[in-house]
């Protein structure tokens, strides 16, 4: 039996050099609704997807250490083809046609990927800070 009983995810955390610019995105793109942030005397913006996902988006530490998204100046990681065997957030998507029209629309650029049942399909794409992104045509989780 696991050491933690009952576990679900809670919020996924971003850091960000520019929140707002990020938010923006995920509001416009994704759907999130502002909620709510703490003060935690840096810039924060807590986003939710309902009904219960959240996402923290906090100002990035200038001095931290931690490394960079997958899509930076350093990295070999700047196509999203590169991110179906990387780092990313999935979200399961109900107009998945339609989606995809707006990303590109949006000049943002995407892979395309149908799983092996033909039916399956997927996008990547990276976010304004490059943290990777998948939508599918998944139908959604019910408890």
């Amino acid at each position: 039996m696991a050491a933690a009983q009952g576990v679900c995810i809670h919020h996924i955390a971003r850091g960000s050099a520019d929140v707002k610019r990020l938010a923006k995105f995920y509001q416009e793109i994704l759907g999130f609704e502002r909620v709510e942030s703490p003060n935690l005397g840096v810039e924060v913006v807590w986003l939710r997807l309902p009904p219960v996902f959240t996402l923290h988006l906090i100002q990035k530490d200038p001095e931290s250490k931690l490394p960079e998204t997958p899509w930076n100046a350093s990295s070999a990681v700047v196509d999203p083809k590169h991110l179906t065997r990387s780092h990313h957030i999935c979200f399961s998507i109900s107009n998945y046609e339609s989606f995809v029209q707006t990303l590109k629309e949006k000049g943002i650029e995407i892979f395309e990927n149908t799983q092996p049942d033909g039916k399956t399909k997927q996008a990547f794409f990276f976010d304004p800070d490059g943290n990777g992104l998948e939508v599918g045509n998944w139908e959604p989780a019910m408890q």
